[in-house]
């Protein structure tokens, strides 16, 4: 290599070795990052943009920004567990409620309507063939005393036995077919008197109450057994009441009810449950109750619309939390239990019974943990990002 050229070389790695000296100092000087976790380890990296989808190592998502680390939990708390500072959690309102066992007790309102106890429906149909020869009760509607006349009644098959109870010499066998044939009494005494069998006879009323149907009309053949007359006492009527699926877990027999109508809307009449049917409507999803109302002035009429209200208790003491403490998202119910020093753990929750400002808690609580119940949607919308997020990590 002649002199010129050694001189040439070392020229130029003269002029390398300065540009990169040059390049080195201008450099920006790098710091070194605090660590994602201190203390511990990260989990995972969640998505920045809050959807479910993590990373086991960093990454930056479709819009270059940086996965957001989420670390492992040292003192060992439930997924989705949020810690808010003081100053937030006055700032948010957040307001807590003890967990204790409580008297559950709530109002079972139904509408209604009513219908004649079916215990007191009574149908005059004789035991023997006739004509009817005229009508004492002839009209609908009609009230009726017990004994009362109904119909006079002309029945051969009446005036046949009569002459043979006068031919038996008033044998007991004679005299029991005609009162098995409900013959009247005061007609059978007239007999024992010594009056001729009479051609006509009158047949009285069995039972008080109020004509509701009325077949019978003068001059009509009947058959025995043929329904004349349906009577109602209606001095005890039937309160048939729809009550919803979950109102049953309140009510029971013996159960005291409140039932107004709306032809007297300023007076109440006290009934009590004394039936709970065994089916529940296929259409409604209702069950019927029967409530027992006594009538003695006759003012509650049948197919009249009613309401009912029963005060329900349920029976003994219950673990509850306010309404406003539980969080239903339609398929499962969480609360919210204060762990103390600003920790929030999102709880699943199994409920029962509710009632005007509480809920029955089955499972998932204890008496004397404290739930928040204020604020308890805002704390749940960073709780369950974190708790949707761990289960994916977990999954991977």
């Amino acid at each position: 290599m002649t002199v010129v050229a050694r001189l040439r070389s070392g020229i130029a790695g003269a002029a390398a070795f300065a540009i990169l000296g040059i390049a080195l100092a201008g450099a920006p000087r790098v710091e070194a990052a605090d660590p994602p976790c201190p203390g511990g380890k990260v989990k995972y990296y969640r998505n920045p943009m809050g959807t479910p989808d993590t990373s086991p190592v960093p990454k930056k998502d479709s819009m270059n920004m940086d996965y957001i680390p989420v670390c492992e939990d040292a003192a060992g708390e439930a997924p989705g567990t949020v810690k808010l500072s003081l100053d937030k959690v006055q700032r948010l309102g957040v307001r807590t409620e003890e967990v204790q066992q409580r008297t559950l007790s709530r109002t079972v309102r139904a509408f209604a309507s009513l219908q004649f106890d079916e215990r007191r429906l009574f149908v005059v149909a004789p035991k023997f063939s006739g004509w009817i020869e005229k009508l004492v009760v002839n009209a609908t509607g009609d009230t009726v005393k017990v004994g009362q006349d109904l119909f006079d009644v002309y029945s051969p098959e009446l005036n046949i036995l009569q002459q043979q109870w006068r031919v038996a010499g008033r044998s007991a066998d004679a005299t029991d077919k005609l009162r098995y044939l409900a013959f009247p009494e005061a007609a059978l005494e007239k007999l024992h008197r010594g009056d001729p069998p009479s051609r006509t006879v009158v047949f009285s009323s069995p039972v008080a109450g109020t004509v509701i149907d009325k077949i019978a009309v003068e001059g009509m053949h009947f058959q025995p057994g043929e329904a004349l007359f349906r009577i109602a006492d209606t001095s005890n009527m039937w309160v048939m009441a729809e009550v919803y699926e979950q109102d049953l877990a309140f009510v029971k027999v013996g159960d005291a009810a409140r039932i107004t109508v709306n032809a007297w809307p300023d007076r109440s009449f006290e009934g009590r449950v004394t039936f709970i049917y065994p089916s529940i409507g296929k259409d409604s999803r209702t069950a019927r109750l029967r409530i027992e109302v006594p009538n003695p002035d006759g003012q509650l009429r049948a197919e009249m619309a009613a309401t009912v209200e029963i005060a329900a208790p349920l029976t003994g003491n219950h673990l509850a939390v306010p309404d406003s403490a539980v969080i239903d998202s339609g398929r499962r119910q969480v609360v919210l239990v204060e762990r103390g020093e600003g920790h929030y753990e999102p709880r699943p929750v199994r409920l029962g019974a509710r009632v005007p400002g509480y809920v029955e808690v089955l499972e998932g609580l204890r008496s004397g943990e404290k739930v928040v119940t204020r604020a308890t949607f805002l704390i749940d919308a960073e709780s369950n990002i974190r708790a949707a997020l761990a289960a994916f990590g977990d999954a991977k």
